[in-house]
């Protein structure tokens, strides 16, 4: 295995791991909202279950619906960006410059690599 195909690989690996992170900080963003414990938990569990299937339908590599450009990017924008801001509002700006930081990088590579 070549270099480059090693950095590609570990940027998919990036990419995979920042969906999870995403999902997450959806999750914790819906807990530290709620008003209530049971609405903590519905958010908590619900709002990243609800990303997770519309990413799933719409917004993966191998979705059954397949976006075109300008709509798939609006969508990794709400799926990927928005829990950046979501990290600010629940009070973890540092957490939320190191992701942000993260996607970027990780989306400038899969453009120029073209993943």
């Amino acid at each position: 295995m070549s270099l480059l195909a090693g950095l590609q690989s570990l940027n998919l690996l990036l990419r995979f791991l920042l969906e999870l992170t995403s999902l997450y900080v959806w999750g914790y963003w819906g807990y530290k909202t709620g008003n209530s414990p049971l609405l903590q938990w519905l958010l908590a569990i619900g709002t990243p279950l609800v990303v997770a299937v519309i990413w799933g339908l719409m917004g993966a590599p191998k979705a059954a619906i397949q976006l075109s450009e300008p709509v798939h990017l609006i969508l990794e924008i709400i799926v990927f960006g928005l829990p950046v801001l979501l990290l600010v509002t629940v009070g973890k700006p540092e957490m939320a410059w190191i992701l942000g930081s993260l996607l970027l990088v990780n989306k400038l590579f899969m453009y120029f690599w073209k993943q």
